[in-house]
């Protein structure tokens, strides 16, 4: 009786939520069958789109009670490439990390010593930050990828508090008081493509040209993930995600390709830890709580797990939504959560999951290791009906 309840309660706001989602299903079809040369089109349309956003015509909009800009670069952008490097690890490998925050605080941290007390160009630092992040994901990996589910999460989870609370007590990279004076990327010519604004110029008070910083990282991050996603290794990633245990039986070298996961999202995480320490001249251990590695996430599975446009589109929406809403003040946090908690319940697979994503949720597989093993049958009946 009481589960008839329930269902009852759920199915009108599930059929509504499906009749929102039904057009990002069938707009997914539609990329699914269309050419080369329509891909490339809009590909362009997207890139141009996201270099025309930070202008004052759309921030009256997007965010009238706060520098669109800003947000743009903070927390939308930042969120944006840190949710397609946790995707690597938990939408295509299938790993639950909860300590993503870690490898972002660990490329700032390098971003400004090597900066501060080097004088390195922002150039030189970003490739030593990537590299030190990546061991990093291979030094939290390899003792801790035998685990699975919920032990690997409380396992990342401590990393990432661990890597904070050293920070917080170590006074030879400022302790608490964290580290100031951090330079910004040089200069590279004094173009100016429309008045007062020079996208290659960088200083205190202009955000724009960091945010079209992260937008070159973004694609260059996003060509990287796809040839992989298509690549043996993304087929591996696949079958550990579906059946780790099966995956190995058929010979699939399980424990290598998830470290591998692990530090090419702990790169993709330091890369946008060293941006941001560049724009923000100071950063304290503060910057990188537990709750950025759980917003992300949320980010991750919001959008669609595994899919890297529904990706981008859970991050930007969890970096834009609580900044749209501001005027609601403490209120935004609660209706935000509240709206998430919702989709967890109506939609699991997130807006804009990838079919197979869709497929597996229905078998019962669709967190790989998240702990989603358990399919209903109205999850069933949609992926059938498609």
């Amino acid at each position: 009786m009481s589960h008839s309840k329930n269902t009852t309660g759920i199915g009108p706001v599930r059929a509504a939520m499906r009749k929102i989602t039904t057009p990002f299903d069938e707009m997914r079809d539609w990329w699914g069958r269309a050419p080369g040369w329509v891909r490339w089109t809009v590909y362009g349309l997207v890139i141009v789109a996201a270099l025309l956003a930070p202008s004052d015509s759309v921030g009256a909009f997007m965010s009238p009670e706060s520098d669109w800009a800003t947000i743009l670069f903070y927390p939308i952008g930042v969120f944006v490439l840190l949710a397609i490097g946790l995707n690597v690890v938990v939408g295509q490998a299938g790993l639950l990390d909860l300590g993503f925050v870690a490898f972002f605080a660990i490329g700032g941290y390098v971003m400004a010593v090597i900066g501060t007390e080097l004088g390195w160009n922002f150039w030189e630092i970003i490739v030593v930050a990537v590299l030190i992040s990546s061991l990093s994901g291979i030094i939290l990996g390899a003792p801790t990828l035998r685990l699975r589910g919920d032990y690997l999460a409380i396992v990342t989870l401590g990393f990432g508090e661990i890597v904070r609370l050293v920070a917080q007590n170590t006074d030879a990279i400022g302790g608490p008081r964290g580290i100031n004076s951090i330079p910004h990327p040089p200069d590279m010519s004094d173009i100016e493509i429309i008045p007062d604004l020079q996208p290659f110029t960088y200083g205190v008070i202009d955000p724009r040209p960091y945010y079209y910083l992260l937008v070159a990282l973004c694609v260059l991050v996003i060509i990287f993930a796809r040839r992989l996603e298509k690549s043996r290794v993304g087929r591996a990633w696949a079958a550990i995600r579906e059946d780790e245990d099966a995956a190995e039986i058929m010979g699939v070298p399980t424990f290598r390709f998830k470290l591998l996961a692990f530090a090419i999202g702990a790169a993709i995480g330091g890369a946008t830890g060293t941006v941001f320490a560049a724009k923000m001249i100071s950063i304290v251990p503060n910057n990188f709580p537990f709750i950025l590695s759980a917003t992300i996430l949320a980010a991750v599975v919001l959008g669609g797990s595994g899919n890297l446009p529904g990706v981008i589109l859970g991050a930007f929406l969890v970096g834009w939504l609580p900044e749209r809403f501001r005027g609601f003040e403490d209120y935004r946090v609660l209706l935000f959560g509240g709206v998430l908690v919702l989709m967890m319940i109506v939609r699991p697979q997130g807006l804009l999951p990838s079919r197979q994503r869709s497929a597996e949720f229905a078998e019962g597989s669709g967190m790989g290791g998240m702990g989603a093993e358990v399919a209903t049958p109205t999850a069933k009946a949609e992926v059938s009906s498609r």
